[in-house]
């Protein structure tokens, strides 16, 4: 990585979160906002170190959780997305119920999986689960089916079989959507573990903000939300990598300007 590379990539973020922040304790400090509103930066960092104990252990809990449910959406996502994409009469005939399942609000779904699993981490897994793996297998899907027909017939005449095309061209031709949609799924999963533990969980930071909130310490309750964002950027950072090692040969393009 060169020296303007290193600059847009790490310092240009790195700058912007900074102002970010700055702008953030100034209008607190100058319009002096209640703290039970919006706190300054300098309390949510304050909270941030002082809950410091409850904050990590919590955050340990809705981690595994979510990169359980993740993993699991990985694996089902991307089988599903295969048999879903061997055929474009499938394809047709097998999606539109997947958009209707999508489209079920997840949150209205919690208090069923709670009934059937009671209070604790399964509901938070399984809500992880259920959000994050929609976008895998639509992706998936659609890198199947969108193989060119004519390349399909040429394989064909060749002696390729259908197994072959999908092993030798389809899957691998489908690794760019596979991997953009993990870096979806991977930060839906936590939209999913974290509403679950707001609706019914005895651990986590959505329980842990949850009580803060009914006890009006609105600074953990943000410490809680920058916890949350942070571990969502490193989850997708690293999902980013992976995919470039993985898909390199689709950045080409990029990497030559």
């Amino acid at each position: 990585m060169d020296r303007g590379e290193f600059a847009i990539k790490v310092l240009s973020p790195a700058a912007f979160v900074v102002a970010m922040f700055v702008a953030w304790e100034l209008v607190c400090v100058a319009f002096s906002v209640p703290l039970t509103i919006l706190p300054a930066p300098s309390d949510v960092f304050a909270a941030l170190w002082q809950y410091r104990d409850p904050i990590a252990s919590n955050s340990v809990v809705t981690l595994w959780t979510t990169l359980l449910g993740f993993l699991i959406a990985t694996v089902f996502g991307l089988l599903l997305g295969i048999g879903v994409g061997w055929h474009r009469a499938i394809y047709a005939g097998i999606y539109p119920i997947l958009v209707g399942f999508n489209s079920v609000p997840k949150v209205a779904v919690v208090p069923v999986l709670i009934l059937w699993f009671g209070i604790g981490e399964v509901p938070a897994v399984l809500t992880a689960f259920l959000i994050s793996f929609f976008p895998i297998v639509v992706n998936v899907a659609t890198g199947l089916a969108t193989t060119e027909p004519e390349l399909e017939d040429v394989l064909r005449a060749l002696g390729a079989s259908k197994l072959d095309i999908m092993r030798k061209v389809g899957i691998p031709r489908s690794l760019p959507y596979f991997f953009g949609s993990l870096k979806v799924a991977i930060t839906l999963a936590f939209v999913g573990a974290v509403v679950s533990e707001t609706v019914g969980s005895n651990r986590g930071i959505g329980k842990l903000m949850l009580d803060a909130q009914a006890a009006f310490q609105v600074p953990i309750v943000f410490a809680g939300l920058l916890v949350l964002a942070v571990l969502g950027i490193v989850l997708y950072a690293i999902t980013a990598l992976v995919e470039r090692r993985f898909t390199r040969w689709a950045f080409r393009g990029q990497n030559a300007h």
